[in-house]
C-alpha cells in the first residue's frame, strides 16, 4: 500500500509539474487507472507506475490540445462577430444608385411587359399562370418578358455612360 501511495504522489507532482490544477490532475489519474485496467485485461504491464505516468502525461496532453482547439474556435468566433457583414459604404452607395435606376427603367416600360415581368421575377408566377391570369397566349407573355429585359439592359447600360 505505500508503494501505491508513493506512486500517486509522484503521478501527482509530474502533473502539477506540468501546469495541470488539484481537479485535472485527480481526473487524469482516475482516467490512466482506468486505462490500465482496460489494457490488464488483454496484456500484461511490465512496469505499472511507467505506464500510469505515461498514460496520464498523454491524457494531459491531449487535454491540453482540445483546449487550444476550443480557444482557437472561440478567437475565431469573436472576430467574425466583430466583422461587420454590411457592404462597405461606397459599395452600398453604388447599389443605392444601380437600384434607382433600375426603377427609373421600369417606370419607363411599357404597362403590359412591366406587368408581366414584376409577376415572373417578384411574384415567382410561372409564364402559363400568367397567361391564365392575363388572358393571353404563353408565347405572348415570353415576348413581354424578353422585350422587358432587353429595354431594362439597354437602359441600365445607357445610365452607366
Amino acid at each position: 500500500m505505500e508503494g501505491l501511495r508513493q506512486w500517486l504522489s509522484s503521478l501527482r507532482r509530474v502533473l502539477a509539474s506540468r501546469g495541470r490544477s488539484a481537479d485535472d490532475i485527480d481526473d487524469l489519474m482516475q482516467e490512466a487507472f482506468l486505462r490500465l485496467q482496460v489494457y490488464c485485461r488483454e496484456r500484461e504491464v511490465q512496469n505499472t507506475e511507467a505506464f500510469l505516468v505515461r498514460t496520464a502525461l498523454n491524457l494531459a496532453a491531449e487535454q491540453g490540445r482540445k483546449a487550444h482547439a476550443r480557444q482557437v474556435v472561440t478567437d475565431e468566433a469573436v472576430i467574425e462577430a466583430l466583422v461587420d457583414p454590411a457592404p462597405p459604404p461606397d459599395e452600398f452607395y453604388l447599389r443605392q444608385q444601380r437600384m434607382q435606376r433600375m426603377k427609373a427603367g421600369l417606370a419607363r416600360l411599357n404597362p403590359r411587359p412591366r406587368e408581366v415581368l414584376l409577376m415572373h421575377r417578384l411574384d415567382g408566377l410561372s409564364h402559363a399562370q400568367i397567361a391564365e391570369q392575363l388572358g393571353i397566349s404563353v408565347s405572348m407573355v415570353e415576348k413581354h418578358i424578353a422585350r422587358a429585359a432587353f429595354f431594362l439592359r439597354d437602359w441600365m447600360a445607357r445610365s452607366q455612360e
